[in-house]
Protein backbone atom coordinates (compact mmCIF):
# COMPACT_ATOMS: atom_id res chain seq x y z
CA UNK A 1 0.00 0.00 0.00
CA UNK A 2 1.03 3.60 -0.52
CA UNK A 3 2.44 5.38 2.49
CA UNK A 4 0.02 7.53 4.48
CA UNK A 5 1.04 11.18 4.18
CA UNK A 6 0.65 12.76 7.59
CA UNK A 7 1.03 16.37 8.71
CA UNK A 8 1.66 17.69 12.22
CA UNK A 9 -0.30 20.68 13.57
CA UNK A 10 1.95 22.21 16.26
CA UNK A 11 5.43 21.62 17.64
CA UNK A 12 4.19 20.46 21.04
CA UNK A 13 6.62 18.64 23.29
CA UNK A 14 4.86 15.26 22.98
CA UNK A 15 5.04 15.57 19.19
CA UNK A 16 8.75 16.38 19.10
CA UNK A 17 9.81 13.94 21.82
CA UNK A 18 7.70 10.91 20.98
CA UNK A 19 5.13 10.96 18.19
CA UNK A 20 7.17 12.41 15.31
CA UNK A 21 10.14 10.08 16.01
CA UNK A 22 7.64 7.20 16.09
CA UNK A 23 6.17 8.32 12.75
CA UNK A 24 9.67 8.26 11.29
CA UNK A 25 10.02 4.66 12.53
CA UNK A 26 6.67 3.47 11.18
CA UNK A 27 6.84 2.26 7.56
CA UNK A 28 3.14 2.95 6.94
CA UNK A 29 3.64 6.72 7.24
CA UNK A 30 5.41 9.50 5.38
CA UNK A 31 5.97 12.64 7.44
CA UNK A 32 4.73 15.28 4.99
CA UNK A 33 5.16 18.49 6.96
CA UNK A 34 4.90 20.47 10.19
CA UNK A 35 3.02 23.71 10.88
CA UNK A 36 3.24 25.98 13.91
CA UNK A 37 2.07 29.45 14.86
CA UNK A 38 5.69 30.06 15.79
CA UNK A 39 7.58 30.13 12.44
CA UNK A 40 10.97 29.61 14.07
CA UNK A 41 9.78 26.53 15.97
CA UNK A 42 8.27 25.13 12.79
CA UNK A 43 11.47 25.68 10.83
CA UNK A 44 13.57 24.06 13.53
CA UNK A 45 11.27 21.05 13.85
CA UNK A 46 11.06 20.63 10.08
CA UNK A 47 14.85 20.73 9.92
CA UNK A 48 15.25 18.27 12.80
CA UNK A 49 12.88 15.76 11.23
CA UNK A 50 13.78 16.39 7.57
CA UNK A 51 10.34 17.43 6.39
CA UNK A 52 8.52 20.44 4.94
CA UNK A 53 7.60 23.52 6.92
CA UNK A 54 4.19 25.18 6.57
CA UNK A 55 3.45 28.73 7.66
CA UNK A 56 -0.06 28.00 8.94
CA UNK A 57 -2.32 25.14 9.96
CA UNK A 58 -4.68 25.98 7.11
CA UNK A 59 -1.86 25.74 4.58
CA UNK A 60 -0.92 22.30 5.88
CA UNK A 61 -4.40 20.77 5.98
CA UNK A 62 -5.02 22.02 2.43
CA UNK A 63 -1.89 20.27 1.17
CA UNK A 64 -1.89 16.81 -0.42
CA UNK A 65 -2.33 14.88 2.80
CA UNK A 66 -4.06 11.74 4.01
CA UNK A 67 -3.98 12.36 7.76
CA UNK A 68 -3.06 14.81 10.49
CA UNK A 69 -1.81 14.53 14.05
CA UNK A 70 -3.09 17.31 16.33
CA UNK A 71 -1.25 17.97 19.63
CA UNK A 72 -2.64 21.50 20.06
CA UNK A 73 -4.07 22.86 23.34
CA UNK A 74 -7.42 21.22 24.15
CA UNK A 75 -9.48 24.31 23.32
CA UNK A 76 -8.20 24.28 19.71
CA UNK A 77 -8.92 20.60 19.03
CA UNK A 78 -12.55 21.03 17.98
CA UNK A 79 -11.81 23.69 15.35
CA UNK A 80 -8.90 21.87 13.73
CA UNK A 81 -10.39 18.39 13.90
CA UNK A 82 -13.51 19.71 12.16
CA UNK A 83 -11.51 21.51 9.48
CA UNK A 84 -9.37 18.43 8.92
CA UNK A 85 -12.36 16.09 8.65
CA UNK A 86 -14.04 18.48 6.22
CA UNK A 87 -10.86 18.24 4.13
CA UNK A 88 -11.31 14.44 4.17
CA UNK A 89 -8.31 13.85 6.43
CA UNK A 90 -8.02 11.08 9.00
CA UNK A 91 -7.26 12.48 12.46
CA UNK A 92 -5.16 11.40 15.41
CA UNK A 93 -5.60 13.91 18.25
CA UNK A 94 -4.12 14.26 21.70
CA UNK A 95 -6.34 13.79 24.67
CA UNK A 96 -8.70 15.24 25.56
CA UNK A 97 -10.43 15.26 22.19
CA UNK A 98 -12.54 18.34 22.93
CA UNK A 99 -13.75 20.34 25.92
CA UNK A 100 -17.35 19.05 25.82
CA UNK A 101 -19.45 15.99 25.05
CA UNK A 102 -21.46 17.94 22.46
CA UNK A 103 -18.35 18.87 20.48
CA UNK A 104 -17.06 15.29 20.59
CA UNK A 105 -20.41 13.91 19.42
CA UNK A 106 -20.52 16.35 16.53
CA UNK A 107 -17.01 15.48 15.36
CA UNK A 108 -17.56 11.74 15.56
CA UNK A 109 -20.82 12.03 13.63
CA UNK A 110 -18.93 13.98 10.97
CA UNK A 111 -16.10 11.44 10.84
CA UNK A 112 -18.58 8.57 10.60
CA UNK A 113 -20.50 10.25 7.77
CA UNK A 114 -17.26 10.50 5.78
CA UNK A 115 -15.82 7.11 6.74
CA UNK A 116 -12.79 8.79 8.32
CA UNK A 117 -10.69 7.61 11.23
CA UNK A 118 -10.82 9.74 14.38
CA UNK A 119 -8.70 8.46 17.27
CA UNK A 120 -7.88 9.99 20.63
CA UNK A 121 -4.25 9.25 21.44
CA UNK A 122 -4.17 7.09 24.54
CA UNK A 123 -1.01 5.27 23.50
CA UNK A 124 -0.86 3.16 26.69
CA UNK A 125 -3.70 1.07 25.22
CA UNK A 126 -1.21 -0.44 22.79
CA UNK A 127 1.72 -1.20 25.10
CA UNK A 128 2.51 -4.91 25.47
CA UNK A 129 2.25 -4.29 29.23
CA UNK A 130 -1.53 -3.99 28.80
CA UNK A 131 -1.72 -7.30 26.94
CA UNK A 132 0.29 -8.94 29.73
CA UNK A 133 -2.01 -7.57 32.44
CA UNK A 134 -5.09 -8.72 30.52
CA UNK A 135 -3.53 -12.18 30.19
CA UNK A 136 -2.89 -12.41 33.96
CA UNK A 137 -6.47 -11.36 34.67
CA UNK A 138 -7.89 -13.94 32.24
CA UNK A 139 -5.67 -16.67 33.66
CA UNK A 140 -7.57 -16.59 36.94
CA UNK A 141 -4.45 -15.94 38.99
CA UNK A 142 -6.16 -12.98 40.68
CA UNK A 143 -9.48 -14.79 40.99
CA UNK A 144 -12.58 -12.75 40.25
CA UNK A 145 -11.98 -9.02 39.86
CA UNK A 146 -13.48 -7.00 42.69
CA UNK A 147 -12.15 -3.46 42.31
CA UNK A 148 -9.69 -1.35 40.39
CA UNK A 149 -7.77 1.73 41.43
CA UNK A 150 -5.92 4.04 39.09
CA UNK A 151 -3.92 7.18 39.80
CA UNK A 152 -2.00 9.63 37.66
CA UNK A 153 -0.52 12.72 39.25
CA UNK A 154 2.69 14.69 39.21
CA UNK A 155 4.37 17.74 40.78
CA UNK A 156 3.56 21.30 39.63
CA UNK A 157 4.87 22.34 36.23
CA UNK A 158 8.04 24.45 36.45
CA UNK A 159 6.60 27.15 34.18
CA UNK A 160 3.75 29.05 35.82
CA UNK A 161 2.45 29.99 32.35
CA UNK A 162 2.01 26.37 31.26
CA UNK A 163 -1.01 25.92 28.95
CA UNK A 164 -2.45 23.39 31.43
CA UNK A 165 -3.04 26.26 33.86
CA UNK A 166 -5.08 28.31 31.35
CA UNK A 167 -8.86 27.92 31.36
CA UNK A 168 -9.25 29.46 27.89
CA UNK A 169 -6.89 26.85 26.45
CA UNK A 170 -8.81 23.92 27.91
CA UNK A 171 -6.44 23.41 30.81
CA UNK A 172 -6.99 21.66 34.11
CA UNK A 173 -6.09 18.34 35.67
CA UNK A 174 -9.30 16.56 34.61
CA UNK A 175 -8.82 17.04 30.85
CA UNK A 176 -5.11 16.24 31.16
CA UNK A 177 -4.13 13.76 33.88
CA UNK A 178 -7.67 12.71 34.80
CA UNK A 179 -8.41 11.51 31.28
CA UNK A 180 -6.03 8.55 31.76
CA UNK A 181 -7.61 6.78 34.75
CA UNK A 182 -11.04 7.46 33.24
CA UNK A 183 -9.92 5.71 30.07
CA UNK A 184 -8.42 2.70 31.82
CA UNK A 185 -11.58 2.29 33.92
CA UNK A 186 -13.46 1.57 30.68
CA UNK A 187 -10.90 -1.03 29.62
CA UNK A 188 -11.42 -3.12 32.76
CA UNK A 189 -15.04 -2.30 33.72
CA UNK A 190 -16.47 -1.96 30.21
CA UNK A 191 -18.09 1.02 28.53
CA UNK A 192 -21.37 0.68 30.42
CA UNK A 193 -20.19 2.68 33.46
CA UNK A 194 -20.96 6.02 35.08
CA UNK A 195 -19.43 8.47 37.55
CA UNK A 196 -21.23 7.98 40.86
CA UNK A 197 -19.41 10.72 42.76
CA UNK A 198 -16.43 13.01 42.27
CA UNK A 199 -14.44 15.94 43.57
CA UNK A 200 -12.43 18.66 41.83
CA UNK A 201 -10.23 21.25 43.54
CA UNK A 202 -9.98 24.78 42.14
CA UNK A 203 -7.34 26.72 44.13
CA UNK A 204 -7.94 30.46 44.40
CA UNK A 205 -4.67 31.27 42.65
CA UNK A 206 -5.41 29.08 39.61
CA UNK A 207 -7.93 29.35 36.77
CA UNK A 208 -8.51 25.60 36.52
CA UNK A 209 -8.96 22.43 38.55
CA UNK A 210 -5.62 21.21 39.91
CA UNK A 211 -6.58 17.85 41.38
CA UNK A 212 -9.52 15.51 41.73
CA UNK A 213 -10.90 12.05 42.29
CA UNK A 214 -13.95 9.97 41.43
CA UNK A 215 -15.86 6.79 42.14
CA UNK A 216 -16.93 4.98 38.97
CA UNK A 217 -19.52 2.17 38.89
CA UNK A 218 -20.88 -0.33 36.38
CA UNK A 219 -24.47 0.22 35.30
CA UNK A 220 -25.30 -3.50 35.34
CA UNK A 221 -22.62 -4.94 37.58
CA UNK A 222 -20.95 -4.55 40.95
CA UNK A 223 -17.43 -3.60 39.89
CA UNK A 224 -16.11 -0.15 40.75
CA UNK A 225 -13.11 2.00 39.97
CA UNK A 226 -11.54 4.52 42.32
CA UNK A 227 -9.51 7.11 40.45
CA UNK A 228 -7.35 10.06 41.47
CA UNK A 229 -5.32 12.60 39.52
CA UNK A 230 -3.64 15.97 39.78
CA UNK A 231 -0.95 18.55 39.07
CA UNK A 232 0.46 19.09 42.57
CA UNK A 233 1.16 15.57 43.74
CA UNK A 234 3.89 13.18 44.69
CA UNK A 235 4.30 11.33 41.39
CA UNK A 236 1.93 8.41 40.88
CA UNK A 237 1.29 6.45 37.70
CA UNK A 238 -0.40 3.31 38.96
CA UNK A 239 -3.01 0.67 38.25
CA UNK A 240 -4.21 -1.79 40.87
CA UNK A 241 -6.43 -4.77 40.10
CA UNK A 242 -7.77 -6.38 43.27
CA UNK A 243 -9.30 -9.82 43.00
CA UNK A 244 -10.56 -12.63 45.22
CA UNK A 245 -7.22 -14.49 45.04
CA UNK A 246 -4.65 -11.78 44.48
CA UNK A 247 -3.71 -8.26 43.56
CA UNK A 248 -1.80 -6.87 40.59
CA UNK A 249 -0.08 -3.49 40.67
CA UNK A 250 1.45 -1.78 37.64
CA UNK A 251 3.74 1.09 38.62
CA UNK A 252 4.18 2.77 35.24
CA UNK A 253 0.90 2.05 33.52
CA UNK A 254 0.35 5.21 31.47
CA UNK A 255 3.81 6.40 30.42
CA UNK A 256 6.07 3.40 29.87
CA UNK A 257 7.64 5.00 26.81
CA UNK A 258 10.61 3.88 24.72
CA UNK A 259 13.46 2.69 26.91
CA UNK A 260 11.26 2.03 29.97
CA UNK A 261 10.89 -1.51 31.32
CA UNK A 262 7.62 -1.44 33.28
CA UNK A 263 7.24 -3.39 36.49
CA UNK A 264 4.19 -5.45 37.42
CA UNK A 265 3.81 -6.74 40.99
CA UNK A 266 1.56 -9.74 41.68
CA UNK A 267 0.57 -10.66 45.23
CA UNK A 268 -1.22 -13.91 46.12
CA UNK A 269 -1.36 -16.37 49.05
CA UNK A 270 1.74 -17.99 47.55
CA UNK A 271 3.72 -14.79 47.94
CA UNK A 272 4.77 -11.68 46.06
CA UNK A 273 6.54 -11.54 42.71
CA UNK A 274 7.86 -8.64 40.68
CA UNK A 275 7.91 -9.00 36.90
CA UNK A 276 9.96 -6.57 34.84
CA UNK A 277 8.50 -6.50 31.35
CA UNK A 278 10.39 -5.72 28.14
CA UNK A 279 10.45 -2.15 26.91
CA UNK A 280 8.07 -1.31 24.10
CA UNK A 281 7.27 1.69 21.93
CA UNK A 282 3.56 2.21 22.45
CA UNK A 283 3.68 5.26 20.15
CA UNK A 284 4.74 3.07 17.23
CA UNK A 285 2.09 0.51 18.20
CA UNK A 286 -0.56 3.22 18.33
CA UNK A 287 0.47 4.51 14.90
CA UNK A 288 0.27 1.00 13.49
CA UNK A 289 -3.30 0.80 14.82
CA UNK A 290 -4.09 4.19 13.27
CA UNK A 291 -2.68 3.02 9.92
CA UNK A 292 -4.60 -0.25 10.08
CA UNK A 293 -7.85 1.62 10.71
CA UNK A 294 -7.14 3.86 7.72
CA UNK A 295 -6.22 1.01 5.38
CA UNK A 296 -8.85 -1.55 6.39
CA UNK A 297 -11.69 0.69 7.65
CA UNK A 298 -11.99 -1.73 10.57
CA UNK A 299 -12.63 -0.66 14.19
CA UNK A 300 -13.90 2.78 13.15
CA UNK A 301 -17.23 2.46 14.96
CA UNK A 302 -15.49 1.15 18.06
CA UNK A 303 -13.19 4.19 18.10
CA UNK A 304 -16.14 6.58 17.62
CA UNK A 305 -17.92 4.93 20.53
CA UNK A 306 -14.82 5.09 22.72
CA UNK A 307 -14.38 8.79 21.93
CA UNK A 308 -17.94 9.65 22.90
CA UNK A 309 -17.95 7.47 26.01
CA UNK A 310 -14.75 9.11 27.23
CA UNK A 311 -16.21 12.58 26.76
CA UNK A 312 -19.42 11.54 28.52
CA UNK A 313 -17.53 10.30 31.58
CA UNK A 314 -15.39 13.45 31.75
CA UNK A 315 -18.57 15.52 31.64
CA UNK A 316 -20.18 13.42 34.36
CA UNK A 317 -17.13 13.76 36.61
CA UNK A 318 -17.14 17.51 36.16
CA UNK A 319 -20.88 17.78 36.82
CA UNK A 320 -20.86 15.51 39.90
CA UNK A 321 -18.08 17.62 41.42
CA UNK A 322 -20.22 20.79 41.52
Amino acid sequence: MNKIKIGILSCASIARRFVIPAIKQTPSFELYGIASRNPEKAKQAASDFETKVFESYDELINATLDAVYIPLPNSLHYEWIKKSLNNNLHVLVEKSMTCSLEQTQELNTLAQSKGLVLIENFQFRFHTQMAYIQQVLKSGKLGELRNIRASFGFPPFPDADNIRYHKQLGGGALLDAGAYPIKISQIFLGNDIYVDSSSLAFPADKQVDIWGSAFVKQENGKLTSQIAFGFDHFYQNNLELWGTKGKLTATRIFTAGPGVKPEVIIETQEGKESIVLPEDNHFVNMLNHFANCINTKQNLNDEYHQNINQARLIGELSERAK
